[in-house]
């Protein structure tokens, strides 16, 4: 290598490398060497040593990699500030967000308990924070609702009319289905784990995920307006079951409670107020003011005292149990029912889980393992269902502010859970008189944030269209076919997106930027020059089963070349010379036979000479021929038609011409017929004697507006990842059918794994060797100039500017 320093050029002077070459220079190791047979790697899989056991058992209980170099002077106060702070936000979330799970409140602390200790051994992250989440508790209170209505709990008295709804049985029933579901949802999520499928939220991408919580958002308030009018709304299940709901609340609106209204509406101000003023303040603030704790304490305070259930009936959130509930095994006959919507509030709170978990880990510079996220969350699902906890992930607004309070392990998290347990165990029955029109409050200001999120559709209206279209039909999708559905129609269309685009990939050709070895879109770059002799062809996607065949078509496209027409027409005229050889051989055989008999006859009598019957034939059938051959290359119409000019001979084949007349264009099956009778050649033919290989320089009309004055092809396969069996079946034909014309194929670019199953595939053969695959595009090109370019062409040296 010549190099200047300071100069920013360099020069290579190097071979000219295929495959082959660069295999012998680079010892490059086979198949067997690289991969170990499976029975060695089952048995290093199962073959134990100290250091393994001891990385086996860290990663499965990552506490014990962190809790021994616990610094309680480093760490101590900064978690305990973090923990009480989560903590205070616990407490009113977990209230109300099990009125979104149709749970009783008590429940919503049990979630906010059970699942952060269990998360404290098994966890990576160390800012997140476990607990209830909107989303999550919106999934889970639509299937409560669905196999726990309120209408299989009617109470009826002796006349067979009812009088009032079973609360207790019906809550009692509603806890048994969220606690089997999210028992189901926690043992996917530990399968999934273990079976190291934590790439599956990667399916999820951002615009989806945004879409998703954007349409929750609207689920959890259409869900909240019940509590917030006072209203008893009919339940309705299945697609298009928020519609059905939001017509019934409408029509209740009549049948508003106001003294329910006006204690939401104003609860609804006050919370937003502060928590706009506790933003503006944020700066000077060392802790965000607990609006909500003060919320909800104000007003269990204003109700006990005016006595807003007795007097003025509004809805309160009844008796809250003191102590913990003994643990019960989830109900097993439910999973049946519950599977589907178990494995989308597994893969959901997965995505959230690790989305946030990533965040935080790339901010303070540690790594989250995703397999053992999902393996932490789903046993935090799996034992907090045996204590009647229903679905949790990691919160937004709570692992933030466990973030900037300054947080630094989840000892945070154990902080906030005892908080949670002292008000299990002493204050739940001073919230006995909470009003549920403000936990419904806390609900619906605490989905602004997802509410903002409906700017992305500007957003990405400017970025990426096929983005938006994900966004929109994931937004219509989960508003309209609710939220277990919507999500699996989702991620159908998401993926199919990915497949449309590898289908409609960019097919380009490329030229030479003078000067350099380099080359570019010749239709995006005005200084791309085209190699002479040479088409230099790209696609911007790998080449698998789904768009095989758009690449043929696309190669024919941009080379000018239909290979597919020029196969069939030659096939053609070499059918029909092959049965003017035979029209001849028999017109010679019949000529020297009558001749033979002339002769004999002369000897045998004289007199006037006798003209002979077979010269009669002869000459009529001699004729004909001529005829016929004059009126084929005599044809109208200017386009382009093939005759033999020399007539086959055993050693040579015959030369073809382009000459001008006929309808080579006919669509029609006349000339299958003259494929019939006698020795015909057929497409499928691969005999060398009725090959022609001298169609050089050649102007084929209506076959395509191209010159064919091309000698070789460069297929750049650097974009190529993989290539399937079909696709290599595609380029075994590529390589047959223009070599039929005489134009050579190379590839270029492929990648080791790509060649691998090139190998695997069986493309290589005696007439496809590794000699025509190149490591770069300018390999190639030069090969192609030296091996073809001066003896047909002007020589083209890309390289003598350097």
């Amino acid at each position: 290598m010549d190099c200047r320093p300071g100069s920013g050029k360099y020069r290579v002077e190097r071979e000219v490398l295929d495959e082959q070459r660069l295999e012998e220079l680079t010892k490059r190791k086979t198949l067997s060497e690289i991969n170990k047979p499976l029975s060695d790697r089952l048995k290093d899989s199962l073959r134990c040593s100290l250091p393994k056991l001891k990385r086996s058992v860290l990663s499965s209980f990552p506490v014990l990699y962190w809790l021994p170099k616990y610094s309680v002077w480093e760490y101590g106060m900064p978690d305990l500030v973090s923990g009480i702070s989560v903590g205070i936000m616990h407490l009113p979330q977990a209230m109300a967000y099990a009125l979104l799970a149709s749970v009783p409140p008590v429940f919503g602390l049990y979630t906010s308990l059970y699942p952060a200790l269990i998360y404290l051994f098994f966890g990576t992250s160390r800012h997140i924070s476990i607990g209830t989440f909107t989303v999550l508790s919106i999934m889970v209170g639509s299937v409560t609702e669905r196999l726990a209505p309120d209408d299989i709990f009617l109470i009826t008295n002796g006349t067979n009319s009812t009088s009032g709804v079973d609360i207790t049985a019906r809550d009692t029933y509603r806890m048994q289905v969220a606690a089997a579901t999210t028992f189901l949802g926690g043992v996917i999520q530990v399968l999934l784990g273990v079976i190291k499928f934590g790439f599956v939220g990667t399916y999820l991408s951002e615009p989806l995920v945004r879409a998703y919580t954007s349409a929750a958002a609207a689920h959890a308030l259409v869900a909240q307006l019940k509590h917030l009018f006072g209203l008893s709304p009919r339940r309705f299940s299945g697609p298009l079951s928020l519609v059905y709901t939001l017509l019934d609340v409408c029509l209740s609106l009549p049948r508003t409670h106001l003294p329910t209204l006006l204690v939401g509406s104003v609860s609804i101000v006050l919370l937003i107020a502060a928590k706009e003023l506790n933003s503006f303040l944020s700066t000077k603030l060392p802790v965000p003011v607990p609006v909500e704790l003060i919320a909800i304490v104000t007003a269990t305070v204003i109700s006990s005292t005016a006595h807003l259930y007795n007097n003025y009936s509004v809805s309160v959130v009844g008796e809250i149990p003191s102590g913990l509930s003994a643990p019960t095994v989830p109900d097993l006959s439910l999973f049946g029912e519950v599977i589907g919507d178990a494995f989308a509030l597994a893969i959901v709170g997965y995505a959230i889980s690790i989305s946030l978990g990533k965040t935080f880990a790339l901010k303070h510079g540690y790594k989250v393992d995703s397999n053992q996220e999902l393996v932490a969350l789903g046993l935090s699902n799996a034992v907090g269902s045996f204590f009647q906890c229903f679905s949790v992930c990691a919160s937004m607004s709570r692992s933030l502010i466990q973030e900037t309070t300054g947080g630094k392990t989840q000892m945070a998290g154990v902080v906030s859970a005892l908080i949670v347990l002292v008000t299990i165990l002493k204050l739940g029955m001073l919230f006995q008189e909470l009003p549920k029109a403000v936990l419904a409050s806390i609900v619906l200001v605490n989905l602004k944030g997802m509410f903002k999120q409906y700017s992305d559709v500007v957003t990405l209206w400017r970025r990426s269209r096929v983005d938006l279209v994900v966004w929109l039909v994931t937004w219509v999708s989960t508003m309209l076919l609710n939220l277990d559905l919507g999500l699996a129609a989702s991620i159908i269309f998401a993926l199919f997106t990915v497949t449309f685009r590898t289908q409609m990939p960019t097919y380009s050709v490329l030229g030479n930027v003078p000067g350099t070895e380099l080359y570019v879109d010749i239709e995006t770059h005005g200084e791309a020059r085209n190699v002479p002799g040479v088409t230099i062809f790209r696609s911007s996607a790998t080449i698998y089963f789904a768009n095989a065949e758009l690449y043929l078509e696309a190669l024919k496209e941009k080379s000018g070349l239909d290979i597919s027409k020029m196969i069939i027409y030659k096939r053609r005229q070499e059918a029909k010379q092959k049965r003017r050889e035979q029209r001849a051989e028999r017109r010679a055989k019949r000529r020297a036979k009558g001749e033979k008999k002339a002769q004999k006859a002369t000897k045998q009598h004289s007199g006037p000479p006798e003209f002979s019957v077979e010269e009669v034939d002869t000459s009529i059938d001699m004729t004909a021929a001529e005829k016929e051959d004059q009126s084929w290359t005599e044809r109208e119409n200017g386009t382009v038609f093939v005759i033999p000019t020399l007539p086959r001979t055993p050693e040579c084949c015959s030369r073809w011409e382009y000459l001008k007349g006929g309808d080579p264009d006919s669509t029609s099956l006349g000339w299958i017929s003259e494929l019939q009778d006698g020795d015909t050649t057929t497409l499928g033919s691969n005999s060398e004697d009725t090959l022609s290989r001298d169609l050089e320089q050649v102007s084929l009309g209506s076959l395509g507006k191209w010159t064919w004055d091309i000698h070789s092809i460069i297929l750049d396969l650097s974009t190529a990842n993989f290539i399937d069996t079909v696709a290599t079946q595609t380029l075994k034909n590529i390589f047959r059918d223009f070599s039929e014309i005489d134009v050579d194929i190379y590839i270029s670019g492929c990648q080791a794994s790509v060649v691998e199953q090139l190998e695997l595939g069986d493309f290589f053969s005696e007439t496809i060797t590794k000699q025509h695959l190149f490591v770069s595009v300018h390999d190639a090109v030069l090969h192609c100039l030296n091996h073809r370019g001066a003896a047909s062409l002007p020589r083209y040296d890309p390289i003598q500017a350097l």
